[in-house]
């Protein structure tokens, strides 16, 4: 069965994120063959290095990665548009020639709203062509498509868990000594945010040491002016009291998911490395891509009704606390405090959280999704 996803980079990594991961499992999970397109392949490289972004088309991690310009309009059994992105005008009406139409998906964005329920799978006529494309909604109850996760993701999680050598490993390839253990490691993945510098404050002045291991990116223009210096680069480490900073340069989506196993807290932005929070089953502050008139206010407010429904009271108004602060650029180091002394309840919970959220899986989800669509229009096709 062949696939094509189609991408269209708006928010740097987190679209292409979601669908380099998901065209990954499809293919090397299901044995699907999978060519994702993407508009904008240095951000993929970034993912993927062995993605080279002056090529067209190649062949990476068991994925045909080609740039969309290069679209000739050959279609797939399936065709999914992710994030709601316009097709190419050639695929589609190659699309509507066909005697018998491929079945077309969009992959729409996370979201813990309940509106998402009754969306989920919902078709939606093309206006001019004789195609339908069918809603799918990522999200956290059975009434959606679930979450991307692999399907060996905790045996994994697990052996870097328990193995010392493979936690140390993690440590020399980032140029550090494995940390003692009454070092609180939080690792930080963020946008430009006027909280840090009150988080950053009351860590430099914390009782245990501090040691915040920082994704490359924007949010060092800010480091840098806390630490009194024109720039901060990757592979460098910084100093302020009890704090120690470490800047690491941007990994690869494989690596990524070690930096958040080997925290104790994790900052995390945008859709893709929320999930991956989750599943990492750690306490975890995410910071949503922010839009215009707060709508993503309401959507914050939505998953955090969602997450703490079973947490106890005082570690529900320490987390949202945080969250809040954080996600409205004020406070956050005033919140800290109660937030790290509900520290060991939110590790339980969230232990539990990922362990309830791995049974709805996405990728199985879509692949059963879009087997129950092609289904449909063979029947219709020979009536």
């Amino acid at each position: 069965m062949r696939c094509d996803i189609f991408c269209k980079v708006i928010d740097n990594y987190g679209d292409v994120g979601v669908c380099w991961r998901l065209a990954r499992q499809l293919a090397n999970e299901y044995g699907l063959t999978v060519c994702l397109w993407v508009d904008n392949l240095h951000s993929l490289s970034k993912l993927c290095p062995e993605v080279d972004p002056d090529l067209l088309s190649q062949c990476r991690r068991g994925v045909r990665v080609r740039h969309w310009d290069s679209c000739e309009g050959v279609v797939a059994d399936w065709v999914i548009g992710t994030f709601d992105c316009k097709l190419p005008q050639n695929y589609l009406l190659a699309m509507a020639a066909l005697a018998q139409a491929p079945v077309w998906v969009n992959l729409d964005y996370l979201s813990a709203e309940d509106w998402v329920h009754g969306c989920h799978g919902l078709p939606s006529p093309h206006p001019s062509l004789p195609l339908t494309r069918y809603f799918f909604f990522p999200g956290f109850t059975s009434q959606t498509g679930g979450l991307i996760v692999e399907h060996d993701y905790f045996e994994r999680r697990a052996a870097f868990m328990e193995e010392v050598a493979l936690q140390q490993a993690f440590w020399h390839s980032i140029g550090m000594v494995m940390p003692a253990q009454n070092v609180l490691k939080i690792s930080l993945f963020s946008y430009q945010n006027t909280a840090l510098e009150g988080l950053l404050e009351v860590w430099a002045s914390s009782s245990e040491p501090v040691l915040c291991l920082v994704s490359e990116g924007p949010i060092l223009v800010q480091l840098a002016k806390y630490f009194k210096l024109d720039a901060l680069n990757a592979g460098q480490t910084y100093v302020d009291a009890r704090l120690t900073v470490r800047i690491l340069p941007f990994v690869e989506q494989e690596r990524y998911d070690e930096i958040l196993w080997a925290c104790d807290v994790n900052f995390v932005r945008g859709e893709d490395s929320l999930v991956r929070a989750q599943f990492a089953a750690k306490p975890f502050i995410w910071q949503i891509y922010p839009q215009q008139d707060a709508v993503h206010l309401t959507k914050l407010a939505a998953f955090l009704d969602r997450y703490t429904a079973r947490l106890g009271v005082e570690a529900s108004q320490a987390l949202r606390g945080l969250w809040c602060a954080w996600n409205r650029g004020g406070a956050a180091g005033q919140a800290w405090p109660a937030f790290a002394l509900a520290r060991v309840n939110l590790q339980q919970y969230a232990w539990n959280w990922a362990q309830e959220k791995a049974v709805n899986r996405l990728g199985l989800n879509l692949l059963e999704f879009c087997e129950k669509i092609g289904r449909m229009h063979a029947f219709k096709n020979e009536g």
